[in-house]
């Protein structure tokens, strides 16, 4: 497989259903749903000042995408879990009565052959209506999501979104745009990686990448390979050579001024492991700062542990100790990549950056820092 570029999960295991404390009104609500390869996760938020306030949530692992790379379709059983989860989202959305709502799918529904079949029976079981997003909007999105991370020192910028079936992967430049802009520049990017004329200054999006190469489908490719250090070496140098078109790759860029933000199940599970939570706590994990020595430092220990180990492991568990492992590779190739030891960590992605997308379109969000 090669990256594709489009013209125009991590650990954890965990369902999580947040309940709404008092109900706001409903006009003023939004929903975000994210159907991955691996999780279907949702949240329902209603703008707050330049951002905006969860009122409900959803996360559950359904492993859409289980067989997948095996026989290019979606299995009755991996749209019977789904279906299950987006019953649970449904009820939600009416319980709140919300009206605005973007409800998306990703890589394995890009890539399955009865993905439509599955998108209608969706609709008849559920009454919800999933489209499928290609790779530049999802790129994008995880980028804004990320915005309010992203320090006004930083001139080289490189937002990843290491999902289950897929890898996003976009470098901006923002050297042109007056630091206390740079993270509105990149909130604008909402409109396209290539807007029309504005007369605020603008992000440069030098380039970006979707590597068909996730959590699950880097994983599905060395199952074959028994033992567990060289499984991991084989799918680190694999997932590097699908960055070689990659346009910042062929340079040796300035460690000043560069910043590499991480948005993924698997790069919030190696932060929880070096802060050695107990339980997930997000405001420990988002927006902390790891030193590629410490990342290193935590991949040793999944690789000392073992399956077994790490199945016992409360940050991992039992579902997702191969998963951990094929993301840890991507994460470690990353960093063998690019002239940086330190990456920022960020618990957002897709769904928020869709309800940033949202909001801002509809003109909610009051002038602020984005």
């Amino acid at each position: 497989m090669t990256p594709r570029r489009s013209k125009g999960a991590g650990a954890f295991p965990k369902v999580v259903e947040t309940p709404v404390p008092a109900r706001p009104d409903s006009d003023a609500l939004y929903a975000a749903l994210d159907l991955g390869t691996n999780s279907c996760r949702m949240l329902i938020a209603q703008p707050k000042g330049s951002g905006f306030h969860v009122v409900d949530s959803f996360s559950k692992s359904v492993q859409l995408g289980t067989g997948l790379e095996r026989t290019g379709r979606l299995s009755r059983s991996s749209m019977s879990r789904t279906i299950q989860a987006l019953r649970i989202c449904q009820q939600k959305l009416k319980r709140n009565r919300v009206k605005r709502m973007r409800l998306v799918t990703t890589e394995a529904c890009r890539r399955a052959k009865n993905a439509r079949e599955f998108i209608r029976q969706v609709k008849r079981e559920t009454g919800l209506l999933l489209e499928i997003i290609q790779p530049e909007e999802e790129a994008r999105l995880a980028v804004i999501s990320c915005a309010p991370l992203v320090s006004t020192k930083t001139e080289q910028l490189l937002v990843v979104d290491i999902g289950g079936g897929s890898t996003e992967l976009v470098w901006i430049d923002l050297s042109s745009v007056p630091k206390r802009d740079r993270p509105a520049a990149i909130m604008r990017l909402h409109a396209g990686f290539h807007p029309a004329y504005s007369p605020f200054p603008s992000a440069k999006v030098v380039d970006w990448i979707s590597v068909p190469l996730g959590v699950a489908t880097l994983r599905d490719q060395f199952n074959d390979v028994e033992d567990d250090s060289a499984r991991f070496a084989l799918m680190s140098w694999y997932f590097e050579e699908h960055l070689a078109d990659f346009a910042p790759y062929k340079d040796e860029q300035a460690r000043d001024g560069f910043q590499i933000v991480g948005t993924s199940g698997t790069v919030t599970t190696v932060a929880a492991s070096h802060l050695g939570l107990k339980r997930y706590d997000r405001t420990k994990v988002d927006g902390l700062r790891m030193t590629s020595d410490q990342i290193d430092k935590v991949i040793r220990g999944y690789l000392d542990l073992g399956p077994q180990g790490r199945r016992r492991d409360p940050r991992i568990g039992e579902d997702r100790q191969a998963l951990i492992m094929s993301g840890s590779a991507i994460l470690q190739a990353l960093l063998r990549c690019w002239p940086t030891d330190r990456l920022s960590v960020a618990d957002r992605g897709l769904r928020e950056g869709l309800l940033y997308a949202q909001m801002s379109a509809d003109g909610v969000l009051e002038d602020g820092p984005f």
